[in-house]
């Protein structure tokens, strides 16, 4: 197989600067418009700005002893592969390649009816000089802007999307948390299964081909909704599994909220679960994602004191860092992105008693949740937090990576999120950070998931949800 020429697009670094290192044994291409975009972004706090600077990095690293003629002929790929990617935390990937950058000119590539002073139109026209300068290869435009991978076909110049920050082919495979037992699965069970009491709560160890399907923190349910449970670990071939706790009761309502139906039900057992310091729920707007995640952050952090106070941030989509022109404190500044924190808040606190009764609640909860924006969280350390993640679908897996670690002693984590409404440019529902963690956190036993799957708002907003 003979080695592609890929001309890399701006926004492919902006968005993943180990991209250099990603195409294996094939050859990359920079034109010279891609380092004046890096450069014109290189500022600022934002991801795509760090992202700007990381990749100006790794090909500075690449150039370091290099002469013209060097660069002119190639930058091997694999040359000081470890130390420029040091700082990524990952394992070095495959990179035979080398590196070659626009060195000269090239005019009247384009053709006359696409602008070459726009920057897409521009690197457009190298990939079409480099083609008729080098037939014998296989050059390759790689973007994520969809509008110019539309122009490159329109042009005849092959084009594709940047697929190595993909986590899943399809977001159908996506981990759900949730797995319904078979009719017959009791009759199969009965034989080879154990059970005992521990501290009021009820255990089972069974064994079989459908626990081979199972993985740590999964819930069980059966059709008729007669048993829900949850897998609490394996020993050798053996499940155990723990019967949940009924938050549909009203004798087990937290912070005056009940579950409504099985999902949410599943969602607060992980939420008052002290044994699971990571959690993640994704389900459409109406589900109650917010409302349980801040009912069981009161009721832990105000009455069971477990955690010192509730963290609530977002990324702020779509302006990004225009907070910085917002009046006020890093809280006033978020506090119009946060209107879903204060609508929950008012339906937690309503049933307080009597005028007085809910601003002395409304002043005590201000003391104990925090605001703040995901563009300030690096450096710090939560200690004994209770951390909710809003709208995490838009953040990438780099960016959850930078807010989780920031997790101290007694600290959990709650993500929140919704996969087919990102905002993020670049993002989608294979590439999320949300996916990403879901993904990656399957088999860790501190850890949860569940998809919420029925809104529970009104019936208005349940019709317009299937006919609009």
């Amino acid at each position: 197989m003979s080695k592609r020429l890929f001309v890399l697009d701006s926004n492919v670094l902006m968005h993943d600067p180990t991209a250099l290192f990603r195409f294996q044994e094939h050859d990359l291409f920079i034109p010279m418009m891609v380092l004046e975009e890096l450069d014109n972004n290189k500022k600022g706090h934002s991801e795509v700005a760090r992202n700007a600077r990381q990749a100006s990095r790794f090909m500075d690293e690449l150039m370091q002893g290099a002469s013209h003629a060097d660069i002119e002929q190639g930058l091997p790929l694999d040359r000081h592969l470890h130390e420029v990617l040091e700082e990524t935390d990952e394992p070095p990937p495959n990179a035979g390649g080398r590196l070659f950058f626009q060195t000269v000119a090239y005019p009247g590539a384009l053709p006359e009816h696409l602008p070459g002073n726009l920057p897409d139109n521009n690197i457009l026209g190298t990939a079409l000089a480099l083609r008729e300068r080098m037939p014998e290869r296989d050059v390759t435009l790689v973007t994520k802007d969809i509008n110019l991978r539309i122009k490159a076909a329109v042009v005849g110049i092959p084009a594709e999307d940047y697929h190595n920050d993909k986590v899943l082919e399809d977001v159908e495979l996506l981990y759900r948390g949730t797995y319904e037992l078979p009719p017959d699965f009791w009759d199969r069970h009965a034989r080879d299964m154990d059970s005992w009491l521990e501290e009021g709560r009820t255990f089972y160890r069974l064994q079989g081909p459908d626990t081979t399907r199972w993985v740590p923190g999964e819930f069980l349910y059966s059709a008729d909704g007669s048993f829900e449970a949850v897998v609490r670990g394996f020993d050798n071939e053996t499940a155990i599994i723990e019967t949940v706790r009924d938050y549909r009761s009203p004798a087990n309502a937290v912070w005056g909220i009940t579950a409504r139906n099985r999902e949410q039900n599943f969602a607060l057992n992980l939420l008052m679960d002290p044994e699971i310091d990571f959690v993640t729920l994704l389900g459409m707007a109406g589900t109650g994602k917010t409302l349980l995640t801040l009912a069981a952050g009161l009721q832990q952090t105000l009455e069971d004191n477990r955690y010192s106070e509730i963290v609530m941030t977002r990324v702020t989509v779509p302006v990004g860092e225009d907070i910085g022109f917002l009046p006020g404190t890093e809280e006033e500044k978020m506090t119009p992105w946060m209107g879903a924190l204060m609508d929950n808040l008012e339906v937690l606190t309503h049933s307080e008693g009597g005028e007085w009764g809910r601003a002395a609640t409304n002043e005590l909860i201000a003391k104990r949740i925090k605001v703040r924006s995901v563009n300030f969280m690096r450096g710090r350390t939560f200690l004994n937090r209770y951390v909710i993640i809003d709208e995490a679908q838009n953040l990438t897996s780099k960016q959850l990576k930078t807010l989780i670690t920031r997790a101290g002693p007694g600290t959990k984590i709650v993500c929140l999120g919704n996969i087919a409404q990102i905002d993020t440019p670049y993002l989608t529902e294979t590439t999320s950070g949300l996916t990403y963690v879901v993904d990656r956190f399957r088999q860790w036993a501190h850890s949860g998931h569940v998809t919420l799957v029925r809104g529970e708002r009104s019936r208005l907003a349940d019709f317009s949800s299937e006919v609009l």
